[in-house]
């Protein structure tokens, strides 16, 4: 399942692509499934807070019919977390709601992504990108269940 913002490009640099699947693997996942991601990774470098983790605010706009004037639809709450690894290495992360704990372990996930971790942090979040994967299809299976065709026939005068 990919996250981006309406009218968001998917990013063309690889590296950049591969970062925001990760992050957004991370998004879906629950606190427990990245804190076991993480402890899956066995012996990794210290993290500290480059600033406390904080709440806050974020405006989410809308467009009537996908393509109208865009408007401010309300707001949302949005956890923020940012740590430095001892190695030097940042991570950071945005997440909905106020789990402050999910946020830091997903910072400090996006950290280790960043470094020689990289293919064991995607082999650990494999678990959570099947879930998150298999959820997707079986909500567009049951979306698509009750989809209705409307079609319109052409008649002729006689």
């Amino acid at each position: 399942m990919r996250h981006e913002a309406a009218g968001a490009k998917p990013a063309e640099n690889p590296e950049i692509a591969a970062r925001q699947a990760v992050m957004a693997t991370c998004t879906g996942a629950t606190c427990v499934e990245l804190e076991q991601a993480l402890a899956a990774l066995g012996d990794i470098p210290q993290a500290t807070d480059l600033r406390g983790t904080e709440n806050g605010l974020v405006m989410l706009r809308g467009r009537m019919g996908g393509d109208g004037r865009p408007f401010n639809l309300g707001e949302a709450t949005v956890t923020r977390a940012a740590v430095r690894l001892d190695d030097g290495r940042t991570g950071f992360a945005y997440q909905l709601g106020r789990d402050a704990a999910k946020a830091r372990v997903a910072a400090i996930l996006d950290a280790l992504w960043q470094g020689s971790e990289r293919t064991a942090v995607e082999a650990a979040l494999a678990p959570t990108r099947l879930r998150i994967a298999d959820e997707a299809a079986a909500k567009a299976r049951r979306v698509a269940a009750t989809r209705v065709n409307f079609f319109t026939m052409v008649r002729g005068d006689d």
